[in-house]
């Protein structure tokens, strides 16, 4: 991904997002419509980097929902994505000295043990949506995590719209299809106008080109079309319309996101 832009313009948008772009009028509150288990006053030791922090006890926590600007943390070639330690930083710098409480609204833990939840201060302040709404972080969503996704995108969508942290740089900016070659293993956003859906057995192809074989296309199997049914949606209709999705692309003949919930997916307007 090509991020080199002339050095006086690269400056000026990292001394705005750093001064200027990451202010909120108030605090994100939690919602408060949200039900969810709770464990209450954690102490937070470390933050390991922009979604990712470990409590007193040891046991790390995963902020589910958000993808915030990656560190190396000892991963060989891995490198920092723009924005990891100012990331970092913004999530220290909301945790502070308070104590935390951790809500679960989906699976409590990953693969790694560490736990999937939502953070909120004592004063209600919520984590995520805090981090979402400076341009900290974007919306990262699961099947098995998909509650509270609907506030976070609006919240996303307002900060991508001012600019805010990341969506000031063109690393992070949405992709059309036809660029998505450039971006095989990693994550990304991307928006275009579906040119044919189509249904093969038990899975739809959303085709974004004229030729399935080397064009970008999302893929929807039968058991994500079973979440889109229960959510009134079908996803065939979207022919011809504008959307914007996200995920890992993989080369499956050209691009490919697989799309395993709805949530991943946003309708456009005309």
């Amino acid at each position: 991904m090509n991020i080199c832009r002339p050095l006086i313009r690269s400056l000026a948008l990292f001394v705005g997002l750093l001064f200027c772009g990451t202010n909120t009028a108030q605090a994100i509150e939690w919602p408060q419509t949200a039900p969810a288990a709770t464990i209450k006053n954690q102490t937070v030791t470390e933050t390991v980097d922009g979604d990712t922090v470990e409590l007193a006890s040891g046991k790390e926590v995963r902020l589910v929902g958000i993808q915030a600007p990656k560190l190396p943390l000892g991963r060989a070639g891995f490198k920092t994505w723009p924005l990891a330690g100012e990331s970092r930083s913004a999530l220290q710098t909301l945790i502070g000295s308070h104590t935390v409480s951790l809500h679960f609204v989906g699976r409590r833990e990953d693969r790694y043990r560490r736990y999937l939840a939502h953070l909120t201060l004592p004063d209600g302040t919520w984590i995520q949506g805090e981090l979402l709404a400076k341009g900290m972080a974007r919306v990262y969503s699961f099947k098995d995590n998909r509650k509270l996704i609907g506030e976070m995108l609006a919240l996303e969508r307002t900060a991508r719209q001012n600019r805010r942290g990341i969506w000031a740089l063109p690393y992070y900016r949405i992709r059309n299809p036809a660029e998505t070659w450039d971006d095989i293993d990693s994550f990304q956003i991307v928006e275009g106008r579906v040119v044919d859906a189509a249904r093969v057995r038990n899975v739809v192809y959303l085709n974004f080109g004229p030729d399935w074989r080397t064009d970008f296309t999302f893929r929807i199997d039968r058991r994500a079309l079973r979440l889109f049914e229960r959510a009134g949606i079908d996803p065939l209709s979207f022919s011809g319309r504008a959307i914007r999705g996200r995920g890992w692309i993989k080369p499956q003949n050209g691009p490919l996101i697989e799309i395993t919930h709805p949530e991943q997916l946003e309708l456009l307007g005309e």
